[in-house]
């Protein structure tokens, strides 16, 4: 249950930052950002919090090797769905869902790594011990 919320709170934060809907940061900015300028930079702040959160965590378990590797894993596993017929790929704004949903998997794995290594290996992190 807990990689499932974590990955689903990834999935929130790209998702609010940009989707194909006219429900986003960036769309909202543009159209109105420059009436509410302080409402646009609060709110980019806390998107941004987001970000260096899930993306130092991230960084700090898998490193930017293993974000490749999971990225790699998830469109080689889309590939494989394309070749078999079982995904399309016309609709654009689909395509768009996918790639958030693929994102936030890489998101979601590098912020819930270091609690399956732990379970796995039994050892723990130098981070997670107390000083």
């Amino acid at each position: 249950m807990g990689f499932i919320l974590r990955w689903l709170c990834a999935f929130l934060l790209l998702a609010a930052t940009f989707n194909p809907t006219e429900f986003n940061y960036v769309k909202w900015v543009r159209d109105y950002g420059d009436m509410n300028i302080s409402l646009a930079l609060l709110l980019g702040l806390l998107l941004l919090i987001g970000y260096i959160v899930y993306l130092r965590a991230t960084l700090r378990s898998i490193g930017g090797l293993g974000m490749l590797l999971v990225l790699a894993l998830v469109s080689a596993g889309l590939w494989v769905l394309y070749d078999f017929g079982v995904l399309r790929l016309d609709n654009s704004n689909f395509n768009v869902w996918l790639g958030l949903t693929a994102l936030s998997f890489v998101l979601g794995i590098g912020l819930s790594w270091s609690i399956v290594r732990r379970a796995v290996s039994g050892q723990a992190d130098v981070d997670d011990l107390d000083a």
